[in-house]
């Protein structure tokens, strides 16, 4: 399902349609380049989350994890300086040891919500069944807009997926004026 994000708000609105639907134990995975705008989803999924506006949401590229309560425990991961993950090869010898230290798939089965950053080489590895979602910035920096590509790969992920997309179609709920070409 491809949504347009037109705006800054427009990417809010996705992401608190999405938090409507998530529960603990689901994956959400981030991908796209660099500025396309991962962490700002991030921060935002967060704050729909019940994450409140005084703790800061920021990147944790260095940390690698961040924990967050909100309606229920938030793992927020970066990927990106893991062995294979700018590389698109998937967690293979050191990046798949490196991740299993991380214990995201542990935070998964305790009932978090673990939302990476850079992980699409990962969602194997961290259980399967995640929601893909590719963030994509216009090739002209100075151009307004982005827009979101978002995949189910399991059954979960794929019911999420779903509500989300019957949202989006409708114009109902918290991602109302998400932006044209959501369906």
């Amino acid at each position: 399902m491809r949504v347009e994000l037109p705006s800054r708000r427009s990417t809010i609105r996705l992401a608190r349609g999405l938090a409507e639907r998530l529960a603990g134990g689901d994956l959400v995975v981030l991908a796209g380049d660099l500025g396309a705008g991962k962490t700002f989803f991030a921060r935002a999924l967060c704050r729909a989350l019940g994450v409140p506006p005084d703790l800061p949401i920021t990147s944790p590229t260095f940390t690698l994890v961040h924990e967050h309560e909100g309606r229920f425990p938030i793992a927020h991961a970066d990927a990106y300086r893991l062995g294979g993950a700018s590389s698109g090869e998937g967690a293979r010898g050191d990046a798949a040891a490196e991740l299993a230290q991380l214990g995201l798939r542990e935070r998964r089965a305790e009932g978090a919500l673990v939302l990476v950053e850079w992980g699409e080489p990962f969602v194997d590895a961290l259980g399967g069944d995640a929601l893909l979602i590719r963030l994509a910035a216009p090739e002209d920096p100075a151009a307004p807009g982005r827009a979101a590509e978002i995949e189910a790969t399991g059954a979960r992920s794929g019911e999420v997926l779903a509500a989300l997309g019957d949202e989006l179609r409708s114009g109902s709920g918290g991602s109302r004026g998400a932006g044209p070409g959501a369906a």
